[in-house]
């Protein structure tokens, strides 16, 4: 179900529904004229004192045959993390007991926290909320309705509503299936940012072959559908300073191409194209909530499919940056994708930094599974910011490594390089290895494995199952800790 909050300072009279109350570590709150009466008030104290034990859950209190009292146990020393996954877990409870319409008493929070304790609590609400059902007939239309009520003046926080669409964006593109989000709608979906201030450059097959992105041609040489990059560039300073770079691999479906994957599972492939996704959300909420800073996000959007013109294992392609590649297994496409999108950035707009996310490798899966992203960098400095930043909002990365002595595993006695690791073994850092082979200018640059974190069969704290977002907030923490100015 939806969320719907209504702003209230004051409320005349409760006579009957569903409130709730924050509750402090003993168990206190304060609760604003009208919320109770003498009788109710004196009853939840009384109720309150015996369950001092459990300071944890959330949980209710019939009042009487009309009015029930849901009790939201707060610690006043919370981080942001703890206090957005209370929200998460109080929207939970309102969908389990099938509570659509609540009264919520902002009081004692309002008062004793300086950091929007509010706003983090209904963003943890919301990004749990999210539903994906554009394909289902029948759809939840009554949203839950929340009445915040509060002594001290609230609003919608803007930062917080340009996250959370960011995030949906990205959930809603993960989601859609491959015959609806094929590279060709994904590009048209692309050109509608333009409303929100981002500027869209879209590079089609035949430019691309000017440009001489045969790496990344490559890979969409079996499927019907075009093959496309696409920069999104976000002004938010007026001088022209060098943008931070955002780059993510856009895989609308993955076969595998003539390695063709195993049938089982394969239709998880629809979410090989998350990295596109999450720089796709992240320049959304950049521009929506006026970011200040000039950023600029690359995407590579390519379905890679059998068919009689497609990519051969054993072919030899060259790539933007003029280095060739020998193809071993079409099934490792993304590093061709990311290759020649990351040289063009670097060449093109000269970033002061370049991060990069894609669903590179099934390995990161193996080695980390759904608790971190791998991270793999030239740069001690970003990575210990990017890894800071993950902690801050719960979007965990890990350092993995790179080191000259991987290069031996992918060089090829073909050509420059091929573009898997025939001998086996340290499968996420040879394909981090070979990315990491285009950048040539030494800028700063960070790869995201996020193989593991993107989808999510069963769930996490702040999302349901299925699209996670993740992404999308560590980057927007890391741009405004690091790198926004002031």
């Amino acid at each position: 179900m939806s969320v719907q909050v209504v702003y209230n300072r004051r409320i005349k009279s409760t006579k009957k529904g569903i409130i709730a109350l924050f509750v402090d570590e003993k168990h206190k709150f304060i609760s604003i004229d009208g919320l109770l009466n003498n009788k109710e008030n004196s009853y939840l104290k009384n109720i309150l004192k015996e369950k001092k034990g459990d300071k944890k859950n959330i949980f209710s209190i019939n009042l009487n045959e009309k009015k029930t009292a849901v009790i939201i146990p707060a610690d006043n020393n919370a981080s942001t993390n703890d206090i957005e996954n209370l929200g998460a877990k109080f929207y939970d409870f309102l969908s389990k007991e099938i509570i659509t319409n609540i009264t919520l008493d902002n009081s004692i929070m309002s008062k004793k926290n300086d950091f929007n304790f509010i706003d983090h609590f209904l963003h943890g609400i919301k990004l749990k909320s999210y539903k994906f059902e554009i394909y289902k007939t029948k759809k939840n239309k009554n949203p839950i309705r929340i009445e915040l009520i509060s002594k001290s003046i609230m609003k919608k926080s803007k930062k917080f509503e340009a996250l959370e669409q960011g995030i949906f964006l990205t959930r809603d593109l993960v989601s859609e299936p491959g015959n609806i989000l094929h590279p060709d709608e994904y590009a048209k979906r692309l050109k509608n940012l333009r409303k929100y201030g981002l500027k869209i450059t879209i590079y089609d097959k035949n430019k691309l072959k000017k440009l001489g992105c045969r790496a990344l041609l490559g890979v969409g040489q079996g499927s019907i559908r075009g093959t496309y990059m696409v920069v999104m560039e976000w002004k938010g300073l007026k001088k022209n300073s060098k943008p931070l770079s955002f780059i993510g691999k856009g895989v609308c479906f993955d076969t595998g191409g003539i390695s063709l994957k195993p049938a089982k599972f394969m239709e998880d492939m629809t979410y090989d194209m998350a990295g596109s996704a999450v720089v796709v959300g992240l320049m959304k909420n950049l521009a929506l909530r006026k970011a200040k800073i000039n950023a600029i996000g690359v995407v590579g959007l390519v379905e890679n499919m059998p068919g009689g013109n497609a990519q051969r294992p054993g072919d030899i392609v060259k790539s933007f940056s003029g280095k060739t590649i020998e193809i071993l297994n079409t099934d490792a496409e993304g590093r061709l994708v990311l290759a020649d999108i990351m040289a063009f950035t670097e060449k093109k707009y000269n970033p002061s930094l370049m991060i990069d996310l894609a669903t590179l490798t099934g390995a990161i899966i193996v080695s980390l599974g759904s608790e971190y992203s791998g991270l793999f960098s030239n740069n001690d400095k970003l990575s210990n910011q990017l890894f800071i930043s993950g902690n801050n909002v719960d979007e965990k990365v890990w350092r993995m490594p790179l080191h000259k002595n991987y290069d031996k595993l992918i060089n090829s006695p073909n050509a420059d390089m091929q573009n898997i690791n025939y001998v086996g073994g340290a499968g996420s850092t040879t394909a981090a290895q070979f990315l990491q082979r285009f950048v040539s200018k030494n800028t700063p640059w960070a790869h995201l494995d996020i193989a593991g974190m993107a989808f999510s069969k069963y769930g996490g704290a702040l999302n349901p199952s299925g699209a996670t977002g993740y992404g999308v907030r560590l980057l927007n923490k890391f741009i405004e800790d690091y790198y926004e100015s002031n």
